[in-house]
């Protein structure tokens, strides 16, 4: 039988209705009867009792909002009667110790993944085309379209087949032939990123943008890279070649470099990179997939279109299974600062080191300020999507945002464009946009993503999986075309989180080796926003 109410924590004060409530219904919950004041939508809190103007709000077992006004038991929470504020936090106070999951079964497991020389694996091999500035993505959009349409298998687009009818039938003519090219490499992918940065702006933003270029030809997913500059912009060649030395000291990737004000025509210019691309990606197709034990997977964990199931089902589910990769030697880096504020006291306390702990105040305070400065703040982060299923203050959605973290020791925390070194759980300082922060994790070297979401995202990257985690299985049938994994059994009572990290953990070795594609990557969805942090000039 369907659960009515749940409460995620022993000492919340408030409950997440599982399905809809009417105003007058009777729900036995905890040795108590509650009656419905009003009409509960499935996602929703409700009130476990009375609450005074002022009275403070708890869910996760942490503090998520106070009461604007009075609140009777079993009346629902809104953004009248609730508004946002989190616990502070000024140091490290305690270490907080973990429960290591037992991954005794997956132990021995592989994956097949691509080898690269510095000790990485890769979930894919990529040859990577982009530019240090703008504006070069018009000559990067022509090679896009040069490469993919003689290298790329293309199966025919349905709308595109559709305009072709319509467009014929309005000629007098019916027959529509569906194209086809043919794969020419087995084991390389070719993909283009734009961009609207390397020029115009502070010259802090150019240094951050070639970190994480960089990040991305040292990501284990890329064999190699096409770059293409135009020559008297803000981010010059010398300031992305010492950005990579900096990040991969002894570099063997090949990296091919192309200047426009020094080559002369497009003609000739595109007619170098064409050749000498070709030859490079030959090279790197003669790479095979080989096994790899699972302490070489670098996951990132994000959420996106978050509902109010989402802390409940799917955040946890990838934090019991950043727990097992972490127990496993691997690596999994949790970001999207906006969205840790109000459980900075517990990462904190995570921290194996103080100087970590510190670092991440810093940052968190530091970015808070910027907004605070831009007459905003981090109680303005959930969007009005978030607050209709559910997550009305920031610090709710934080709450359940975090779980996406697990339980294990934070090993390190990183500022936007530092790369992960060390095996464990990393904090990395990303906003909570959605791309922004997907393209940084795999900047810092994330090579397979978990995104959860509970209205539905699309969301991708140009050079690394990114798996779409459904908080509900309503959502999952809607929007099957994106959805890998459904934890919406949690939701309805019949897995527990364990048992969906289980699953969750063998469909990301099946996606690390290839033998299953992601939605994300089936629909090409290879998105790419840079942070940029300061103002254009």
């Amino acid at each position: 039988m369907q659960k009515k109410l749940i409460k995620v924590h022993p000492t919340d004060n408030v409950a997440v209705a599982l399905v809809n409530l009417k105003a007058g219904d009777v729900i036995a919950f905890e040795g108590q009867d509650i009656k419905v004041i009003s009409d509960v939508k499935a996602k929703h809190k409700i009130a476990m009792n009375d609450f005074g103007a002022g009275d403070r709000i708890m869910m996760y077992g942490v503090l998520v909002g106070k009461a604007s006004e009075a609140i009777a038991k079993g009346d629902v929470l809104t953004t009248e009667n609730v508004k946002h504020q989190s616990a502070k936090v000024t140091q490290k106070t305690d270490t907080i110790g973990w429960s290591v999951p037992n991954v005794d079964k997956w132990k021995d497991k592989t994956f097949m993944g691509y080898h690269r020389e510095d000790g990485q694996v890769g979930t894919a091999n990529v040859w990577l085309f982009f530019p240090l500035v703008f504006c070069e993505n018009r000559n990067i959009e022509l090679l896009k379209d040069i490469f993919e349409k003689e290298l790329l298998t293309q199966k025919s687009n349905s709308h595109r087949m559709l305009l072709r009818s319509l467009v014929n039938e309005d000629n007098g003519t019916t027959a529509v032939e569906p194209e086809q090219t043919t794969n020419v490499f087995d084991n390389i992918e070719v993909k283009f990123i734009t961009h609207p940065g390397g020029c115009g702006g502070i010259r802090q933003d150019s240094e951050s943008l070639a970190r994480l270029l960089a990040g991305y030809v040292k990501n284990p997913n890329v064999a190699g890279a096409t770059v293409l500059s135009l020559g008297c912009q803000n981010l010059q060649i010398d300031i992305f070649n010492k950005a990579l030395e900096a990040i991969s000291p002894n570099n063997k990737k090949p990296v091919l470099m192309y200047e426009q004000q020094q080559m002369g025509t497009v003609d000739e210019m595109l007619t170098a990179i064409i050749k000498n691309s070709f030859e490079a990606i030959k090279e790197a197709n003669k790479i095979e997939r080989q096994p790899a034990p699972l302490s070489k997977l670098k996951v990132g964990l994000e959420c996106g279109g978050s509902d109010g199931f989402s802390g409940i089902s799917a955040n946890p589910t990838l934090g019991y299974t950043s727990d097992m990769l972490v127990a496993l030697g691997g690596t999994a880096i949790l970001a999207e600062f906006p969205e840790l504020c109000g459980v900075e006291q517990e990462l904190v306390n995570r921290c194996v080191e103080e100087d970590k702990a510190n670092k991440f105040l810093s940052l968190m305070q530091a970015f808070e300020k910027s907004v605070v400065d831009a007459g905003s703040g981090f109680d303005m982060n959930p969007s009005p999507g978030n607050i209709k299923d559910g997550l009305i203050t920031d610090a709710m959605k934080s709450a359940g945002a975090a779980k996406k973290g697990g339980t294990s020791p934070v090993v390190d925390v990183l500022d936007y464009g530092e790369y992960v070194t060390n095996p464990g759980l990393n904090l990395l300082c990303t906003p909570g946009n959605d791309v922004e922060s997907t393209t940084a994790m795999v900047g810092s070297g994330a090579n397979i993503v978990l995104f959860t979401t509970g209205l539905g995202t699309p969301t991708g990257n140009p050079i690394t999986p990114v798996i779409k985690v459904s908080s509900n299985s309503e959502l999952a049938a809607k929007m099957s075309d994106i959805i890998d994994v459904d934890t919406g059994d949690v939701i309805k009572g019949e897995k527990t989180i364990e048992e969906m990290a289980e699953t969750m953990l063998q469909y990301i070795v099946d996606v690390a080796s290839g033998t299953i594609k992601s939605k994300a990557s089936i629909l090409n969805q290879d998105d790419f926003i840079p942070w940029k942090r300061g103002v254009s000039l």
